[in-house]
């Protein structure tokens, strides 16, 4: 008995950039793509070959009329269509995630004698200025780091969590507490817990002078001035230290104009990075406030995943949008194709691309930061720009750099396709509601691309460039010229960091 036929996703484009205009397309291609373009939306529908066959798809999305489409298509017709129409190719969906430094996570619980009660540790978790309770914290206690035993969970409004380690009182190795806003994660190694314990956070003080503003202190008011930045991500806003001019939103099925944050708080924080426009200690302020900041959200509410396709329809609209910088804190996967042409067709239309290198522990550049025409970032680290106690002290790794108190972070990819470093260790910047810590090359990459932003603020005759290839050479030229060598080999930090 044959097999069901499996319906697939794909993205559907010319044999060469997003839209199927010559030389590189034929005819033939861009005038498929252009009918398939009144179907978007609507239910599978038979499409006819020059050749008199017809393959059944559904075309879900398009960017252009002659350009990339998302379509539902099943298993049964893929080689049908890529023999009788040459001139298009079939890209599988593929997504990404945010480029946070990892969590460390428990796989397994402790064991216990299958005759004996289940007995839980009750602690709670409060702040260490005033004691109130701190709700939503994830708590994290290892009783043997290494085989990641242990258990988990977040705290309930009174800031209590249950942890099932076997006993009512034991000792951990590690407890990791990771507060979703307004404190600064902590670490605490070689401790024993009972039930009834109370643990306490650091309140974060926005005056505190962490990795970000250690590098680059506080920019006046007027950094980033003419310059248009979109934020490619999980959504930004709303925050009273930021003020985005407009975006798109490009995840199917929700609503195009919900450019706001998610609720994962992640584009927020890079987008604060970038061009918040608080002032120290009632707010904070990113590298250029000055800037034109743009919301692109390609993660759906409640995902951490964003599709290759998102991805493309975004860059697509953020280049047409005027945007000068992107920045894209996100990664993971092989080389996608869609991806790859839309950051191709961003530097040939004078749009600059920052991507984070990826939280691997040292492994090889992620994709797309590993895309020749991107600007792959890693991240940096400060001794002493985080409280003792912090879980960034983890990140804490050699080589160091000629100031032995700066450092690329344990998490931090590395290779030969890195142009630059930045700060992602420990970073204070907005989230909706308040502010919180993030670390990792998504904190990094923004910061390259505010100070990248600062950079090109003062070069308007790149600025007022034709919109080409030219001009976002020019653009990666004044910005990778602009960095210094923090001592750690290009390997480690690209061209170094922008100053």
């Amino acid at each position: 008995m044959a097999s069901k036929a499996k319906i697939q996703q794909f993205v559907l484009l010319p044999v060469r950039g997003m839209r199927a205009r010559g030389p590189f397309s034929s005819p033939a291609a861009g005038k498929f793509l252009a009918d398939l373009a009144g179907y978007s939306g609507m239910e599978k529908t038979a499409f006819r070959l020059p050749q008199r066959l017809y393959v059944e798809m559904r075309v879900l999305d398009s960017i252009h009329e002659d350009g990339a489409k998302l379509v539902e298509l099943s298993s049964g017709f893929i080689s049908t269509l890529k023999a009788y129409s040459p001139g298009l190719r079939l890209v599988p969906v593929v997504y990404y995630r945010p480029a946070l430094a990892p969590f460390p996570s428990v796989e397994s619980a402790p064991k216990v004698a299958a005759a004996k009660p289940v007995v839980k540790i009750k602690v709670q978790v409060v702040s260490k200025k005033d004691d109130t309770p701190v709700a939503g914290a994830f708590v994290i206690a290892f009783i043997d780091f290494e085989r990641k035993i242990g258990a988990q969970g977040a705290t309930n409004k009174k800031g209590e969590v249950q942890l099932s380690l076997g006993a009512s009182s034991k000792k951990l190795e590690r407890l990791y507490i990771y507060p979703e806003k307004s404190f600064w994660p902590a670490l605490k190694k070689n401790i024993s817990i009972s039930s009834g314990a109370c643990l306490k956070l650091e309140p974060i003080d926005l005056s505190y002078k962490d990795s970000l503003r250690h590098y680059y202190g506080h920019s006046p008011d007027d950094s980033g001035a003419h310059v248009k930045v979109g934020v490619v991500d999980t959504g930004v806003g709303p925050h009273p230290d930021l003020v985005v001019d407009g975006g798109l939103n490009t995840v199917l099925g929700e609503d195009p104009k919900d450019f706001q944050d998610n609720g994962a708080g992640h584009g927020s924080h890079v987008a604060g990075i970038i061009a918040a426009r608080g002032i120290p200690p009632a707010g904070i302020r990113g590298l250029a406030p000055a800037v034109v900041l743009r919301s692109y959200r390609v993660f759906g509410k409640g995902s951490d995943g964003a599709s290759n396709y998102s991805l493309a329809k975004a860059i697509d609209r953020a280049v047409a949008d005027g945007c000068d910088l992107l920045n894209m804190s996100l990664g993971g996967g092989a080389v996608d194709e869609a991806t790859k042409d839309a950051i191709s067709d961003a530097r040939a239309r004078g749009t600059l691309i920052l991507v984070a290198a990826g939280n691997d522990g040292r492994q090889p550049v992620s994709f797309p930061a590993s895309d020749s025409l991107a600007l792959a970032v890693s991240a940096l680290g400060r001794k002493g720009t985080f409280p003792p106690g912090s879980t960034s002290s983890e990140y804490i790794k050699g080589p160091f750099g000629t100031d032995k108190n700066d450092f690329i972070a344990a998490f931090s990819n590395i290779g030969p396709e890195l142009d630059l470093t930045g700060p992602g260790v420990a970073v204070i910047s907005t989230v909706p509601g308040g502010y919180a810590i993030m670390d990792g090359t998504s904190m990094a990459c923004p910061a390259a691309t505010g100070i990248a932003a600062k950079v090109l603020s003062a070069r308007t005759d790149i600025l007022n460039m034709s919109r080409d290839e030219s001009r976002s050479d020019a653009m990666a030229m004044a910005v990778l010229q602009a960095a210094k060598s923090m001592g750690f080999g290009p390997i480690y930090e690209g061209q170094g960091l922008v100053r």
